[in-house]
């Protein structure tokens, strides 16, 4: 009888869910903000209670599920229904690459460091932060880029041109560090970047917030 009562409450809890999920829409799942992640570990929770938890009342359970559902549903409507209050509720996007300068503070604000930031920018098709114009970080955590002009997908095969050897960009520097090993690995030593921060006007590497090498190109170089 115990595996059959778990089972009953486990059938009764996915349909609960699944009939909550489609109330909620498919912005739930392709669009999670901090407060949707938060709401799917609570009603996980409240079904896990269900079925591990002999004290719990499953009918309990199961009006905590709907109860949690509404009021979810509430705050959607309300965001729909009233301007106004989408940025207290669902956040706003966040511009931390503009005209091709990564924002300090933008970053800062929304607890980003530039290792998230390339992971991120990596995530769409984008290796150097020196092709991007825009990069804006929505609300759902993901990153919505432009790039620059001279970055855009024309490929070599639409201009009718030889394949060309690439290579991908090492970061030399970080919020004022300087990475050794990827300096190694760029074939050039302290002395030559000596001269390429000097070349941009700086004497310190910690005054510089990122430097990026691309081989064939200058070095790339963003000062705090």
């Amino acid at each position: 009888m115990g595996y059959l009562y778990t089972g009953i409450e486990l059938v009764i809890g996915f349909i609960a869910l699944f009939v909550l999920t489609k109330m909620l829409g498919k912005t739930q799942i392709t669009q999670i903000t901090t407060f949707d992640f938060i709401s799917a570990l609570v009603l996980g929770e409240l079904v896990g209670n269900a079925l591990y938890d002999d004290k719990t009342h499953f009918g309990k359970i199961l009006f905590s599920i709907f109860l949690w559902g509404m009021l979810i549903y509430i705050i959607e409507f309300i965001t729909q229904k009233f301007k106004s209050t989408r940025k207290l509720l669902e956040g706003e996007p966040t511009i931390i690459i503009r005209k091709g300068k990564i924002d300090r503070q933008a970053m800062k604000k929304s607890k980003l460091d530039i290792n998230q930031l390339q992971h991120l920018l990596r995530a769409k098709d984008v290796f150097s932060i020196q092709d991007v114009e825009y990069a804006i970080l929505e609300t759902d955590g993901k990153v919505s880029v432009l790039k620059k002009s001279d970055a855009a997908s024309l490929t070599r095969k639409d201009m009718k041109l030889p394949p060309e050897e690439t290579s991908i960009p090492i970061t030399i520097i970080i919020d004022g560090e300087l990475l050794k090993d990827n300096l190694k690995q760029t074939g050039h030593n302290s002395q030559w970047l000596e001269k390429q921060l000097h070349a941009h006007g700086i004497s310190k590497i910690k005054d510089v917030l990122y430097a990026e090498y691309k081989e064939g190109e200058p070095l790339y170089v963003q000062k705090f």
